[in-house]
């Protein structure tokens, strides 16, 4: 069913999941792993973890943190930290120990909760950890807590998010219930779910996409999906099972879809719409996808700190071989509540129309600080409440948003600006490449010269000097690599994004045995 109507009423996690409970009782509200719960049964769960919280001496602005893998237990703790007026900390079970402890060190939480396969993570922890599983539900039904508990108000901080630290160390995101909220106006308004559709949500929920695709579909009314590993076939196989309606993929698990031999065979019609985001997706790989998938395809831009969704792309603008084609390039239009805006990031001033700048946001999601950063707070959130995106953008006369890149991974050769990503969309389109990363290597004369990191498709072959020359079919040549380096995978952090930091710190001034360096023009010509 779709959604008609939404009301942008601010509420809470609590104070909706407890509306919805009312509303729909019997309704599925959370799958996971062969095991349902209605919106009823998610509610009296999620208060009853609330009232051990409390119970266990957690107090309203405590943090309580949460590692492990997707399931119902983490539904509930969300949901019970709400209620506590807790903050929900969600830690990325994939870091390594000294990063879960840094982490832990900064946060500082009153209480761990984690799943077994985790606990070496948090063995030096220095405060109570409640063991996810038979030892969670025991610790549940044996508090002796009163039957209040504080909950909490649209301003208090709901969760604390550390980004994935592909810019420097991790940072604690301050995001409040208001700004969670919103992903029940990304639900219904922008993807046009409402109650009786189903969610596929196959990513982590430490991640911002995770957590508003999650939560989004149950303020609707809505059923979710959960999945701890987006296993290809499986995925398919659950969205056959379970009618899936909607679902948010990164690219690559796109690819991965696309690669399983069945998938013509798989009854997909359930599915009416695929949203894609969180790190940049080739038009070939777009364009399979539409044709193999047969559903709407729709693209979402946006950061942890601005709360997760910024911009869209909608379906209807998704017209490969029309007048609109171009469009495909966007990231689309703000989403209702949030305004955009280019800057010279040097000087501050806006940005003259068409040309490239910093794309700036400003809504009620964004963020309200790094926690107990105030200095690198200050850095990216102006006085009057712009949060700087650190994007490279254009933005075109019926406000469609194209990303160049970060302005951190931007090269300067010879003098002239090369944003990678600009790059790394003409090379995706060659046939041999399954996937590239375009960076910026030292050179003695240009500053800078740009270098690929190619991943080829298999059993298919190119050499450098092909690309390259590839790429000078389209871009000025002081865009084209000079070098190509061939390797078996990129590195990629748990959202899907190229590391590309890691990359240029193995690939400068590196001698490769993958490398095939082309002698060429480096700078303008």
């Amino acid at each position: 069913m779709s959604a008609t109507t939404v009301s942008t009423t601010v509420t809470t996690l609590g104070g909706g999941i407890g509306a919805q409970a009312v509303l729909r009782p019997d309704a599925p509200a959370v799958t996971h792993d062969g095991t349902t719960v209605t919106f009823a049964e998610l509610d009296r769960a999620g208060s009853a973890a609330a009232l051990a919280l409390v119970g266990a001496g957690v107090r309203p602005g405590d943090r309580v943190a949460v590692l492990a893998q997707t399931g119902l237990e983490y539904v509930e703790l969300l949901l019970a930290c709400a209620r506590a007026g807790a903050v929900a900390v969600t830690l990325n079970w994939r870091l390594s120990r000294p990063e879960i402890a840094d982490i832990l060190q900064d946060a500082e939480p009153v209480l761990v909760c984690t799943a077994a396969e985790f606990t070496p993570l948090v063995e030096d922890c220095a405060v109570p950890v409640v063991l996810l599983g038979p030892s969670y539900r025991s610790w549940v039904a044996a508090t002796d807590a009163p039957g209040d508990v504080p909950g909490s108000r649209p301003s208090d901080v709901a969760a604390l998010l550390y980004t994935s630290g592909t810019t420097g160390r991790p940072k604690g995101v301050v995001l409040t219930h208001e700004a969670v909220g919103h992903a029940r106006r990304l639900a219904g308004e922008v993807y046009d779910f409402g109650a009786g559709d189903t969610m596929l949500v196959a990513m982590p929920l430490f991640h911002v996409g995770g957590l508003a695709h999650l939560v989004g579909p149950l303020l609707q009314g809505g059923h979710a999906v959960l999945m701890a590993q987006p296993r290809p076939v499986e995925v398919l196989r659950t969205i056959e099972r379970h009618r899936v309606t909607h679902a948010f993929f990164v690219p690559t698990v796109i690819q991965s879809l696309l690669a399983v031999p069945e998938v013509e065979q798989i009854d997909l019609s359930g599915l009416r719409r695929v949203v894609y985001g969180a790190a940049p997706i080739s038009e070939t790989v777009l364009l399979r996808a539409m044709a193999t998938l047969r559903c709407e395809f729709q693209h979402a831009y946006g950061l942890t700190e601005a709360g997760g969704t910024v911009t869209s792309l909608p379906p209807e603008d998704h017209d490969p071989g029309g007048p609109r084609a171009g469009l495909l390039r966007s990231c689309g239009r703000p989403v209702p509540w949030a305004e955009v805006a280019l800057f010279d990031p040097a000087s501050g001033r806006p940005t003259p129309p068409g040309d490239v700048g910093e794309l700036w946001v400003r809504s009620s999601a964004t963020m309200t600080a790094y926690w107990r950063r105030p200095g690198e707070t200050a850095s990216v959130l102006t006085d009057d409440s712009w949060l700087r995106t650190g994007d490279a953008a254009s933005q075109d006369s019926d406000g469609y948003v194209v990303i160049h890149d970060r302005y951190k991974d931007m090269i300067i050769s010879g003098g002239e600006n090369v944003y990678p990503a600009e790059v790394d969309r003409v090379l995706s389109r060659h046939p041999a490449v399954s996937e590239v990363a375009v960076i910026g290597v030292p050179h003695a004369t240009w500053g800078e010269t740009v270098r690929a990191v190619v991943v080829l498709e298999e059993g298919a072959s190119a050499t450098g000097e092909e690309l390259i020359a590839f790429a000078r079919q389209t871009l000025a040549h002081y865009k084209c690599p000079t070098s190509v380096d061939f390797v078996g995978t990129l590195p990629r952090n748990a959202s899907g994004k190229i590391l590309k930091g890691e990359l240029r710190a193995r690939h400068r001034g590196s001698a490769r045995g993958g490398r095939q360096d082309v002698d060429g023009t480096a700078g303008p010509t």
